[in-house]
């Protein structure tokens, strides 16, 4: 049974520092895909950045480069998300998902649609 559990959100000052793991259990990282996606309230869910686990590939979107980085551990199943110089704007629910890549025919995955979702982490940047 494929799960995953977001951790790691909270409320953090304007210009702090979070990482979210994204534990994944019932499957193992190497074939598969990672996004990390955002819903903000009032706002459309937004792409953050992916990692394409079967070589190591990251992309982000071109809104989310420079202060996000996706990184994996795959001997601990988890993906990460650091987010650096954090802002109010930043404040939303953040989800990890998760693909079987070889049931996607292109390489991005950003474009990919996500089978498995977790329940989502809160981040809250206020002062």
């Amino acid at each position: 049974q494929v799960q995953l559990v977001e951790s790691g959100g909270g409320l953090v000052q304007p210009g702090g520092s979070l990482t979210l793991s994204c534990a994944a259990s019932g499957f193992t990282l190497d074939t598969y895909a990672i996004a990390w996606i955002r819903r903000a309230p009032g706002k459309e869910r937004e792409v953050v950045s992916c990692i394409n686990n079967s070589d190591g590939s990251t992309y982000y979107a071109d809104s989310m480069k420079g202060r996000f980085t996706i990184s994996r551990d795959i001997a601990k199943n988890t993906v990460y998300l650091q987010i650096n110089s954090l802002k109010p704007e930043d404040t939303a629910v953040y989800y990890c998902g998760a693909v079987d890549e070889r049931l996607r025919s292109q390489r991005l995955c950003l474009k990919y649609e996500y089978d498995y979702w977790g329940q989502g982490t809160q981040v809250t940047v206020s002062s």
